[in-house]
């Protein structure tokens, strides 16, 4: 997959695409409907997503909560594993933000990234203050030459598959509600990061990662599916990861900190990719480091068991 910054030099080799367009925060079912639309409006061009980096939410509030469930680097890896060739992941700026519907359809869609044929959801909304409408971009597409499809919203079970919906199972502790959503493993990707080691000194040396920036899932102990992507311990596992502030060690910083069954090895440096299965019991303060250890071997067993049975 090409990924493709500057809506303003783009080669002769990524124009006439069909895409769908969106932040794609997840990359959940709704979404991978609406790239397959993109798909089967012109099978013979190349497929594309025309999101934006940060987030135009982030932008306009950088103040606000985090509330993403996936970095820009995770929803790369997620569009490239379902087939996407082109991602067109465009600065959002206040250059961006200031295109009028007009503009946006003209500069960017059209001239720029010379786009053959585009796929919105419903409530799609573009342009400077979200003024233009799916209306207007058929309009838009009718008098520039490239075609437009609106996909309708998607449910399932007769919920409407959202973003929001699955931070929502998140908040809950309901993994497996949220991948009923993503039609994946809700992940969190991320570099190993240097801790306290006090996992190591407890026999149970974890791979520590950043969760900064990211809507926070339920605090506690989870079952974990773990996908090394890179270095000499590439590969699958299976684990138990802790998600929370170490309420025992007196931890302000909210991380992540994964437990990888029979493995050895070094994993400062890699970027992992875990997988949030089932939520095992919430954070505890425990009185002393031998009740930490024997609760720490019953989640271990019960995440094996759990995770065996997938």
């Amino acid at each position: 997959m090409r990924i493709i910054r500057d809506y303003q030099y783009v080669s002769a080799a990524d124009r006439g695409a069909s895409v769908a367009i969106g932040n794609f925060d997840g990359v959940h079912l709704g979404h991978q409907a609406v790239i397959g639309l993109a798909r089967a409006a012109a099978p013979d061009a190349p497929l594309g997503v025309l999101t934006f980096e940060p987030h135009p939410r982030a932008y306009f509030a950088p103040d606000a909560p985090p509330f993403r469930l996936m970095n820009a680097e995770a929803r790369a890896s997620r569009l490239a594993k379902i087939g996407v060739d082109r991602l067109y992941e465009m600065n959002f700026n206040a250059a961006l933000a200031g295109l009028s519907p007009r503009d946006f359809a003209e500069r960017v869609i059209h001239r720029g990234l010379g786009l053959c044929h585009v796929v919105v959801g419903a409530d799609f909304c573009f342009g400077k203050g979200r003024a233009g409408t799916v209306q207007d971009l058929q309009a838009f597409g009718a008098e520039m030459g490239f075609g437009v499809t609106v996909a309708d919203l998607l449910e399932t079970a007769g919920t409407q598959v959202s973003s929001t919906a699955i931070r929502n199972a998140l908040s809950d502790g309901r993994p497996r509600d949220a991948a009923a959503l993503l039609g994946h493993w809700h992940r969190i990707e991320g570099e190993v990061i240097g801790g306290e080691q006090r996992g190591r000194e407890l026999g149970y040396p974890t791979a520590n990662m950043s969760i900064d920036g990211l809507h926070p899932p339920r605090f506690g102990v989870y079952a974990v599916l773990v996908q090394v992507m890179d270095g000499p311990h590439a590969g699958q596992y299976h684990g138990a990861a802790s998600v929370g502030v170490r309420p025992m060690f007196d931890g302000q910083v909210p991380n992540i900190e994964t437990f990888l069954f029979d493995f050895s090895g070094d994993l400062y440096g890699s970027t992992l990719s875990v997988g949030l299965v089932e939520y095992l019991r919430p954070e505890e303060r425990f009185d002393g480091l031998d009740a930490l250890i024997t609760q720490m071997d019953a989640d271990c067993a019960r995440a094996r068991t759990i995770l065996a049975a997938l």
